[in-house]
């Protein structure tokens, strides 16, 4: 099976690409698990993080798999493996859970594409970064350019997709690519242990987090803060807000 479940517990899904003969590359095999995955954590309800990992310590994801894709030839054979790709990425963004990728080892061209789809990303200091599309004559086509830009800006973005350098794991934590980076041997423990930090919150905060912060980026200030001014009242009056006040308030009252 091309992406395999690590674990499901204490609303965490944690899975892996599992194909090291390709070097974790991503293919339609790829893409018909991932679907399945989201599938699955959408119709549980109870998951509140996703992590995804590459399976052992040398590659995240390498790519697109250039055997899988060679008989793609036309314009619109692409374009439907691009946007069935960009519709998986899309899902990832903008659902009601967290989405970590575990960065065990080396990501290139479509891994730094699906990578960037992540709401966080934590990763081995010796793993690498390369942005590889311009070496096979295309510019990436997963929405990989306006995350970039996105997250790192865009004479950044430029360099990087031009020159088909390798990045650093300390350049990618410097530049926003990545947020935090562990030691090989602590990565997982380390992902663990911030996902089910994460894990805490509940998945309708989460979606509005994710809402909330995607619209502050897209539209303007004025109506990003009225937004965020409605969207505190309405939480403030749920039922789960005024549990955990309560909760609160018997702590504080045996602290008197």
């Amino acid at each position: 099976m091309a992406v395999v479940e690590v674990k499901k517990k204490k609303h965490i899904y944690w899975a892996e690409i599992n194909r090291p003969e390709s070097n974790n590359a991503i293919d339609f095999a790829v893409m018909d698990e991932l679907e399945k995955l989201l599938g699955e954590i959408e119709n549980n309800g109870n998951i509140r993080v996703f992590v995804l990992s590459g399976s052992g310590h040398q590659y995240f994801a390498s790519g697109q798999n250039i055997k899988a894709f060679a008989n793609l030839k036309t314009e619109e054979q692409s374009r439907q493996m691009a946007e069935r790709m960009a519709g998986i990425l899309e899902r990832l963004e903008n659902n009601r859970f967290w989405t970590m990728a575990c960065v065990n080892g080396e990501v290139q061209g479509g891994g730094c594409e699906l990578l960037l789809a992540f709401d966080f990303a934590i990763a081995s200091k010796t793993a690498g970064f390369a942005f590889t599309q311009a070496r096979f004559g295309v510019p990436p086509g997963w929405g990989g350019i306006t995350r970039l830009v996105e997250r790192v800006g865009r004479s950044r973005a430029l360099e990087w997709l031009g020159s088909n350098q390798t990045i650093s794991s300390e350049e990618a934590l410097s530049t926003g690519l990545i947020n935090k980076l562990s030691i090989t041997s602590e990565l997982r423990r380390n992902t663990w242990e911030w996902a089910l930090e994460l894990s805490r919150i509940n998945p309708d905060l989460i979606e509005e987090l994710k809402q909330s912060t995607r619209f502050a980026l897209q539209s303007p200030r004025n109506e990003s803060l009225q937004r965020e001014l409605e969207q505190f009242a309405r939480f403030w009056a749920t039922p789960y807000h005024q549990k955990v006040m309560a909760e609160e308030l018997k702590k504080l009252k045996k602290q008197e």
